[in-house]
């Protein structure tokens, strides 16, 4: 480690780990990340240790195993689900699949009233869990601190050696009071650590691009999101003007107006050397009776590098003079599997084969690549960046080609689930989504519950949204029908993505971007992707999906509670386009399903 009083976080292949470090960083704190084997002795001198998350369990074999030399170094330790659990398999406690697994928000209580990871005025709160195993006995020396009602050992203690345990996420948003509480008397109660700043980022990034560019110039791939235009911003001050080159691909799969709305404001910013080129009928051709999501994202991204190439020999921009710059953040990497024990939940078309290849020769430069969204929001702000920049919604890369489903089948009829969740009436739609469970991807089947008001959303609903995926591990989504009062036999038609159904979602989201923002609601929820599903309540038409989320940085996020007269607005104007005749809202967190469907 380059400064001796940090916090290093050993990954064990976490969905959160660098969402830790980012969040020691927030509390003014250096931090770095480490494999989940970095040998004790490299460890010395550290200010403390946080062992993340992961998906495997610590009973198999082949699982993450950290060097146990760490707890005779005299070093403060806390361990977070995985990492708590690994405490207590290396220290002969046990650990044993639980009960019940559990995705989202659950409450645990003290046990004790002191200590680090518990606050006395308050004996129960909310935390965010995402795991299938558990403690189930604790390790010799260690106290009993918190405890959930689906986990007995939610926290644990060893005073004497500060090593901490605790089985739920407190780096997460949603974790909140409780959360914020535990890192900070972690670091800065059992820590003496060397501080960190985004501000001060602006400066080493700097230093970092010009040793990485060297005497060469950089071709940006732009989009007009907030990453892209902050690394091109930071690009063209380490570098000037005159080394950065802007790219412009149309798709095909972006939102209405976009291109010209993103050139205008490209162009207000004094970005110049920017080059738009439409490539849509390229995309589309490549996607043609494509439907697995992970193949459709392979293509869109290296349709992107194909693209690229074709351009920078069009405009003679010799290869070895030149880098390709892009805005990639973290949670990009970390769900494309790139730390060692990470599971890959999806491919981001940043992250595909070709680039990665082109990332391991040294080609690519990435200035934002450790950052997650809130930081890159603050280095906009720092950099002085428009607010409405600044604050867009993130839109993925892919565009809508991650948010048209795709599906070969034709016809298919899905019976009703009743009974089982004791609901009015629900229904598994005939497509899969991908999910985040336990640090994994899934890719199940999506629930949609039918019930009165289809404009209401009950407190038992929401409720549901939440329990269902935690006791059925065949579903990762739960939905609320809000076009139709009673389930209806679903046509599922063979799609795949053509130009015709990326201009009919390219229509539903440009009517829920014109009602959010009338709503005043636009600030307010962090994201909004708009899905079209392959089937309808009659044949050859399709369905709209509602995903509002709040969230701070991508990696965990809450569906966000829209008012009734709002949903009806959308949906009422949703349902007078040519094609579609039922729409969905979707009520599911993250985990354990991702924001977007694909």
């Amino acid at each position: 480690m380059n400064k001796p009083q940090g916090i290093v976080i050993l990954d064990f292949g976490g969905q959160y780990a660098h969402l830790i470090a980012s969040r020691v960083r927030r509390l003014g704190v250096y931090s770095e990340i480490r494999e989940a084997e970095t040998p004790a002795e490299e460890l010395k001198g550290v200010a403390g240790i946080i062992l993340s998350g992961g998906p495997a369990s610590v009973y198999e074999k082949g699982s993450p195993q950290g060097d146990k030399g760490i707890f005779k170094l005299g070093i403060p330790v806390l361990g977070i689900c995985y990492g708590h659990q690994w405490i207590a398999h290396v220290l002969n406690g046990k650990v044993k699949p639980g009960t019940t697994k559990e995705y989202g928000h659950s409450e645990v209580e003290n046990i004790i009233d002191y200590g680090i990871l518990v606050d006395s005025s308050m004996p129960k709160y909310r935390v965010w869990m995402s795991h299938g195993d558990e403690v189930a006995e604790l390790p010799a020396g260690f106290k009993h601190v918190l405890r959930s009602d689906a986990c007995e050992i939610a926290g644990m203690a060893d005073f004497e050696r500060q090593i901490y345990g605790i089985q739920f996420h407190p780096e997460v948003a949603h974790t909140a009071h409780p959360g914020r509480m535990i890192l900070e008397n972690f670091v800065k109660q059992e820590c003496k650590a060397d501080p960190w700043s985004v501000k001060n980022y602006v400066e080493t990034v700097s230093e970092e691009i010009k040793k990485q560019a060297g005497d060469r110039k950089v071709f940006m791939l732009v989009s007009g999101g907030v990453d892209s235009t902050v690394a091109f911003a930071l690009l063209e001050k380490a570098l000037g003007k005159g080394r950065v080159y802007g790219l412009l691909i149309d798709t095909g799969l972006m939102r209405k107006d976009e291109v010209s709305d993103t050139k205008s404001a490209l162009k207000k910013l004094g970005f110049d050397n920017l080059h738009v080129e439409d490539a849509s009928e390229k995309f589309f051709a490549n996607l043609k009776e494509v439907y697995d999501p992970e193949e459709k994202r392979k293509i869109i991204g290296n349709t992107f590098i194909d693209v690229q190439r074709e351009v920078a020999k069009k405009l003679r921009l010799d290869g070895n003079e030149w880098m390709l710059g892009q805005g990639t953040i973290y949670p990009d990497t970390i769900e494309t599997g790139g730390t060692k024990h990470a599971d890959k939940i999806k491919t981001h078309h940043n992250r595909v084969e070709e680039i990665q290849k082109m990332i391991k020769e040294g080609r690519v430069i990435e200035p934002l690549k450790d950052l997650y969204k809130d930081e890159v929001r603050d280095l906009g702000t720092i950099l002085k960046l428009p607010s409405e920049l600044v604050w867009r919604h993130p839109f993925p890369g892919p565009g809508l080609g991650v948010r048209i489903l795709c599906s070969m089948q034709s016809n298919t009829v899905v019976k009703v689930v009743n009974g089982k969740w004791k609901m009015e009436s629900g229904k598994l739609l005939p497509v899969k989504s991908v999910g985040v469970q336990g640090d994994s991807r899934t890719y199940r089947s999506a629930l949609a519950l039918f019930s009165g008001n289809p404009y209401e959303i009950s407190e038992e609903l929401w409720s549901k949204a939440t329990k269902i995926p935690n006791n059925d591990q065949t579903i990762n989504r739960v939905l609320k029908c809000i076009s139709h009062r009673e389930p209806v036999e679903f046509e599922s038609s063979g799609f795949y993505i053509t130009k015709k159904r990326a201009d009919l979602l390219r229509e539903a989201d440009w009517i829920v971007n014109e009602e959010i923002y009338k709503a005043g609601l636009y600030e307010i929820i962090w994201q909004f992707p708009v899905v079209l599903l392959p089937f309808g309540a009659s044949k050859g038409n399709e369905s709209i999906v509602l995903r509002p989320v709040e969230s701070t940085d991508a990696m965990t996020a809450n569906a966000a509670h829209l008012p009734e007269k709002v949903i009806k607005k959308m949906t009422e104007r949703i349902l007078k386009l040519d094609g579609i005749d039922m729409v969905f809202y979707d009520l599911t967190s993250k985990p354990p399903a991702t924001i977007e469907w694909e």
